[in-house]
């Protein structure tokens, strides 16, 4: 009798482990390929979350591929963490890392490596970018599953709103799902390129919290901190922090400023430093390393976004883990 249960646990057992391994074989591998202008070397919150959602789709067992333009002499293919290739295409830039939208241009070298790799989705993001506009396009005419992200807010008048809303239109009409990273840019997504509200989903942006954590010990108790984090560029409201720097110093002895990034509006806030004799108490870091965010933040009181337009803000996200 005890052999016979014996037998039959040993029996169950390796039932058990079949069943595993067949619903193990049953679990789909995509070949997922994402394409966006912007991508390391060049730094921001679209470039960073390429890469972290890369990384976490090749843990999972996906294979991951990354196209974007050629960032000077980073051209041809790289390697970075976990495998993941990126293509540097030679692509003309225009401006602000936007590749020329050509539509034709790009269909040889996109589906030549669509094929090479075998992708099976194809994911564009940020509305900005030609590239990933025109890669969910070719990708749609060759059969292969589309998903756009959009990472920003923008307006309906201004000329390059205009122009970004008709080929983000023309684009979305052919894929499959589009996701924003809120509830607010879903709307004006929805809005902009005029697709169903049933394809587009929100899904908000996340921090690793086991990098951004608090240290209370970093900040000055006899000082009130305030952190600025972002691209120096008009759409960050430079010009809006570069009035209230001033205010706010003449009647809070005890402020001081800490802005870290770069861009076309930091000579701005230099000239406010300069002409208001703030040196002592405006800090001006330059660029900074995302590995090194967190150290400058957990030096603040205050974390300030000045953005006239975003949709979701990765810095204040990371700030609030940072206490």
């Amino acid at each position: 009798m005890k052999n016979i249960l014996k037998i039959e646990m040993l029996l169950e057992k390796q039932d058990y482990k079949n069943r595993k391994m067949v619903k193990k074989k049953q679990i789909r591998r995509h070949s997922i390929c994402m394409v966006s202008d912007f991508f390391y070397p060049n730094m921001g919150g679209v470039e960073s979350h390429i890469y972290q959602l890369s990384q976490c789709l090749l843990a999972k067992g996906h294979k991951v591929i990354v196209i974007t333009h050629a960032y000077g002499n980073r051209k041809g293919i790289r390697y970075m963490t976990s495998g993941l290739k990126v293509y540097y295409l030679p692509l003309l830039v225009i401006y602000n890392q936007c590749t020329l939208p050509t539509l034709f241009s790009t269909l040889p070298l996109l589906r030549n490596i669509f094929i090479r790799e075998k992708v099976t989705v194809v994911h564009g993001h940020s509305a900005f970018s030609a590239l990933a506009l025109e890669s969910v396009f070719h990708a749609n005419t060759m059969g292969i599953k589309t998903v756009f992200t959009d990472h920003s807010l923008f307006g309906f008048a201004d000329a390059s709103a205009i122009i970004t809303n008709k080929l983000l239109q023309m684009a979305l009409t052919l894929c499959n799902h589009v996701i924003c990273v809120s509830h607010v840019g879903k709307e004006n997504t929805v809005l902009r390129a005029k697709v169903r509200p049933s394809l587009v989903s929100v899904i908000p942006n996340a921090v690793d919290t086991t990098i951004f954590t608090p240290d209370p010990s970093k900040r000055n108790p006899d000082k009130v901190t305030i952190v600025v984090i972002s691209r120096l560029v008009y759409r960050k409201g430079v010009d809006f922090l570069a009035g209230v720097i001033p205010i706010l110093c003449k009647n809070y002895p005890q402020v001081n400023f800490l802005i870290g990034g770069e861009g076309s509006k930091r000579i701005v806030l230099e000239e406010v430093r300069e002409r208001h004799q703030l040196q002592d108490r405006v800090t001006m870091l330059g660029f900074v390393d995302h590995s090194k965010v967190r150290d400058v933040l957990v030096c603040g009181d205050i974390f300030l976004n000045a953005s006239l337009t975003e949709a979701f803000c990765m810095s204040i996200v990371e700030a609030a883990a940072c206490g």
